[in-house]
């Protein structure tokens, strides 16, 4: 076939007097669901979505519920519209991770750690985990637990938190409500009542500090980053031993170098940061 259809009513007409027998003719119209929404349409109602598609609400309902299922869209019950939910996200992220977010990083990363003498990384949320995409470590090489491709729980470490801080609290607990939170660092909260409120304090604050939160010894710091749709696409965090820093250096020299990072990073990413006054 070879043709790679980019938008809505080409998914769709792609499938008026198909004969291609190797179609899938349901993934066809869930992909066209997805392509349905744009930065100007963030919610779509089911008839919306079926005037789009050409079909039935009924028809539209069920593939909408199975991508709701499948984490690919969100149901806003109080007016009942969809939105893209973080499934999306993480099919991007190897895409991202692959080729431009990786390449965009590390110049700065690099010099984040020259600046600050801190072993520096970025990550990306993939389901209840950060994994890492990239490790700049010191000149002292600094031990550390991660490496390339390592998966740590998202709401025990600095990058996590950052990242599950930008999702909305119903995407969180809808990630956490069967999940035991124990286990996974010296100062991890217990439970979901207590993530939601330190995410809210993460969310304000705009970055994450913690001293042996996660790994003892080491203390670490975490900021976002964005695209330039606004959206949060990844984080960046930096780690020392604790041995070396105190809060008050933390606080005072290393997060304005950490948030300076982000934003020249946020802004190679194509981000352009509201004007403000």
């Amino acid at each position: 076939m070879g043709k790679h259809p980019d938008d809505t009513a080409a998914l769709s007409e792609l499938l008026t007097g198909q004969t291609d027998r190797y179609l899938v003719p349901g993934l066809v119209r869930g992909l066209a669901v997805l392509l349905a929404f744009s930065p100007e349409r963030p919610q779509l109602s089911l008839r919306e979505l079926a005037d789009a598609l050409g079909v039935t609400r009924s028809a539209v309902f069920r593939i909408a519920y199975t991508l709701t299922e499948l984490g690919f869209l969100t149901h806003q019950p109080e007016t009942r519209s969809y939105m893209l939910g973080p499934s999306v996200l993480r099919l991007g992220y190897g895409y991202l991770a692959s080729r431009d977010l990786v390449q965009v990083a590390l110049p700065h990363l690099e010099a984040l750690r020259d600046r600050t003498g801190w072993s520096a990384h970025l990550g990306v949320l993939e389901g209840k985990d950060v994994v890492y995409l990239l490790r700049v470590p010191t000149r002292q090489g600094l031990a550390s637990i991660v490496h390339v491709g390592s998966r740590l729980p998202a709401y025990a470490t600095t990058m996590g938190r950052i990242l599950l801080a930008h999702l909305s609290e119903d995407e969180v607990i809808a990630l956490y409500r069967d999940t035991p939170l124990s286990g996974a660092g010296p100062r991890a909260v217990s439970d979901l009542p207590a993530l939601l409120a330190q995410l809210r304090q993460d969310r304000a604050r705009g970055f994450v500090v913690h001293i042996g939160g996660f790994q003892a010894g080491v203390a670490s710091a975490a900021a976002a980053l964005r695209d330039v749709s606004g959206n949060v696409v990844a984080a960046i965090n930096i780690s020392a031993a604790s041995t070396l820093t105190d809060q008050g250096e933390i606080d005072q020299e290393i997060v304005p170098q950490l948030l300076s990072s982000a934003d020249l990073l946020s802004q190679a990413l194509g981000y352009a940061a509201p004007a403000t006054g």
